[in-house]
């Protein structure tokens, strides 16, 4: 590994930590979850309390730390089995970890092990924002932790095209209007899934949630904790919920911020998350028709909703220059830009601007926006962010949708959750039906019986990971406690709340959850 470029912060994690989920960014414009069509009523049960024996030379193994090249962060690589059921030593793969070591006053409480979620968002890359912004009380008390899970950034990352392929792939029109543009659309999905394939075969079957949640007890082990402590926001709450189900004795201190629901079927997912993304814009319009300036009309959210329409439906039929040569703003790049908009009410005056150049003929606003979701700089190079995504959902669980006639079948229900984006969040579910490895895992329960007090925090306007998400994943907790925060945005930790700042880290710092039914505004 290169330590000179281990800690960087991406403009997503600036904006809002834990911006993506299981799903919202599976390649073009939004992708949606993939999961079986049906409610599983099984559980996640515990793996055994002792080790396997072939597993010994990894929890035995000595973490070599050397500097990341930022003061006070340390990095090292882990060994880590590709397959957890068979582990050959000519198979392990190396996965990047770093921390920050606590530096009082007070006590040590341990480590603090951080995702931002994704998947495929760097644990690694959100560490120098955590370790730095979350609060004094936290950071002088725990070692500040990080994985680059499976897959992603620094950890054996999965890799599927090439940049300028990509261009392409986020621009293809996601909302086709006859065969030719479903063909498109479905030639798209399948090149992308091939290019998975032929770029990394080796893990394209091992980057599944339940591996990454081992490996997490690995890191656990080999840092000295007896109980895991962590953040893990919007995916990082199923991947901090995956590893109580399978370890529920290790459980510390977790906290499952802008949580998902692991029990529910595909289809059901990205229904509910297009809702999210409505509720969201309704609040994003309410508060625009309030500006003088507002381009989308001063009259109503309802009007202001249609005048969106008429942009996207402007941009399907001509898309507008940007600036760049050879990339105008598709309908599909439109709309990525104002869904990415959606994660953070911080981000409304920058959407407002963007659509009033729109307006006028300049598409860089909105194509700038959606550059900033999936990762691409200004040279033209997108992190491997949008790959790992799609690899781990679509092994994560069996896909939504097979074929274009699934999708067709599907749309009515997908419109009436959201009018606005409903159309291209059905399409988007369709690439895990193309995907090239079987899926390993299905929708299940999470119970994780015996674990310490779980707390489980969910935002009322999430875009993302609807709220509704939030109370059943604490119902299924049996030691789940639900912290509710009255606003916008996506996730609500360390975004302005004193009121549920104050909740986590008495929460992390004392292990005392909050009075049931605690809502914050």
């Amino acid at each position: 590994m290169d330590s000179k470029n281990l800690l960087r912060i991406p403009a997503t994690v600036l904006a809002v930590a834990g911006m993506l989920i299981s799903g919202c960014s599976t390649g073009g414009h939004g992708r949606s979850p993939s999961a079986s069509t049906s409610i599983t009523a099984g559980s996640l049960g515990p793996l055994p309390s002792a080790a396997a024996v072939d597993l010994a030379p990894y929890y035995g193994q000595k973490l070599s730390w050397h500097s990341c090249g930022v003061p006070g962060f340390e990095c090292a690589t882990m060994k880590a089995p590709l397959d957890y059921g068979h582990p050959v030593a000519a198979d392990d793969l190396k996965l990047a970890v770093a921390r920050k070591k606590a530096a009082g006053p007070g006590k040590r409480l341990g480590s603090l092990l951080v995702n931002p979620g994704g998947p495929g968002g760097s644990a690694i890359d959100y560490l120098q924002y955590a370790a730095l912004g979350y609060p004094a009380s936290i950071t002088s008390r725990y070692d500040m932790a990080a994985l680059d899970p499976r897959g992603v950034a620094r950890s054996e990352p999965v890799e599927c095209l090439t940049n300028p392929q990509m261009d392409v792939f986020t621009a293809v029109d996601s909302t086709p209007d006859d065969a030719a543009e479903t063909g498109k659309l479905v030639t798209a999905d399948t090149a992308f899934a091939a290019g998975c394939k032929q770029r990394s075969a080796k893990i394209l079957g091992h980057v599944s949630t339940v591996e990454s949640a081992r490996d997490m007890d690995l890191l656990r082990a080999l840092l000295g904790d007896d109980k895991l402590t962590y953040v893990g926001k919007s995916y990082g709450t199923f991947l901090g919920a995956t590893y109580a189900g399978l370890f529920p004795q290790r459980v510390g201190r977790l906290v499952l911020d802008g949580a998902i629901d692991p029990s529910v079927s595909a289809l059901d997912s990205s229904r509910t998350q297009a809702g999210g993304f409505e509720t969201a814009f309704t609040a994003f319009a309410n508060d625009c028709v309030g500006h003088a300036d507002c381009p989308l009309g001063t009259k109503s959210a309802t009007d202001a909703g249609h005048r969106l329409d008429d942009l996207f439906r402007a941009l399907d039929a001509k898309p507008l220059p940007t600036g760049q040569a050879g990339r105008p703003l598709t309908e599909a790049l439109g709309t990525t830009g104002v869904i990415s908009a959606m994660y953070d009410q911080g981000s409304w005056p920058t959407l407002r601007g963007a659509l009033t150049k729109a307006e006028q003929g300049d598409g860089a606003g909105l194509l700038k926006l959606s550059d900033d979701y999936y990762e691409r700089d200004s040279a033209g190079k997108y992190s491997n962010l949008m790959y790992a995504n799609a690899a781990v959902n679509c092994l994560d669980l069996p896909p939504a949708l097979s074929s274009p006639d699934d999708v067709e079948r599907a749309l009515p229900s997908f419109r009436s959750a959201s009018p606005h984006f409903g159309v291209g969040l059905a399409w988007a579910s369709l690439i895990c039906g193309y995907w090239t490895v079987p899926a390993t895992g299905k929708p299940q329960r999470i119970e994780a019986k015996g674990a310490a007090p779980i707390l489980v925090v969910g935002t009322i306007r999430d875009p993302a990971t609807p709220y509704s998400w939030a109370v059943s994943l604490a119902s299924q907790l049996s030691s789940g406690a639900l912290l509710t925060y009255n606003g916008d945005g996506h996730t609500a930790y360390g975004r302005g709340s004193d009121c549920i700042d104050t909740a986590v880290n008495l929460y992390l710092l004392e292990g005392t959850t909050p009075p049931k039914n605690k809502k914050c505004d």
